[in-house]
């Protein structure tokens, strides 16, 4: 892009270019270079809107933590109907068939990234632990609803369901999971607290 031309959403497509880089590359391929390139702009302008690259990285992570737990509130609308197998099937698949893997695999490996992270998440990996978070508070209200035992620890169940859906997706190289693979995952994981017919 030519020095002087406003860019529109400057943020938004240098996060998008970044995701691209990340799917396409990996972690090790994710330079401000590479992002700027990408977004079809000059270098200055990730540096303009943020302090450095590790900046822009966790801004990265927070926003696409903020579209997980934006998403939350249309799960827990959800609860007490449809098949809750299946919609924590299709949560988990829609969270690890996006970027979110590759956003792991990005926070283990860059230790700036992961610091600066950890002063406003100190436990859990971040995205994940949020994932877990939305998932709890869905599973809590079909709780109240009675489709699961009134004892269900959702604070365990949740991260769980993270834990396992995780290593069917980690390995971004191969072809993802089939539906019924992950929807047995699930029925693993929740069918001694899941109460529905």
């Amino acid at each position: 892009m030519p020095t002087g031309v406003a860019m529109r959403d400057a943020r938004e497509r240098l996060f998008d270019a970044a995701e691209r880089v990340l799917l396409r590359d990996g972690p090790s391929a994710l330079t401000s270079r590479a992002v700027t390139a990408e977004a079809g702009c000059a270098k200055g302008v990730l540096h303009r809107h943020f302090a450095d690259f590790d900046a822009f990285l966790a801004e990265l992570v927070r926003d696409r933590v903020r579209r997980i737990e934006g998403r939350g509130a249309a799960l827990r609308a959800s609860a007490g109907t449809g098949d809750l197998v299946g919609r924590l099937a299709d949560e988990l698949t829609d969270l690890f068939e996006s970027v979110a893997v590759a956003i792991v695999g990005l926070v283990t490996s860059r230790d700036g990234l992961r610091a600066r992270l950890r002063r406003e998440r100190p436990i859990g990996v971040p995205l994940l632990t949020d994932a877990a978070g939305v998932l709890a508070s869905y599973l809590a209200a079909e709780r109240d609803l009675g489709r699961l035992a009134p004892d269900a620890d959702v604070d365990v169940v949740a991260p769980t369901l993270i834990g396992a859906a995780h290593l069917l997706f980690a390995d971004r190289t191969g072809p993802p999971p089939d539906a019924d693979a992950v929807r047995r995952t699930v029925a693993a994981v929740v069918g001694g607290v899941v109460r529905e017919g």
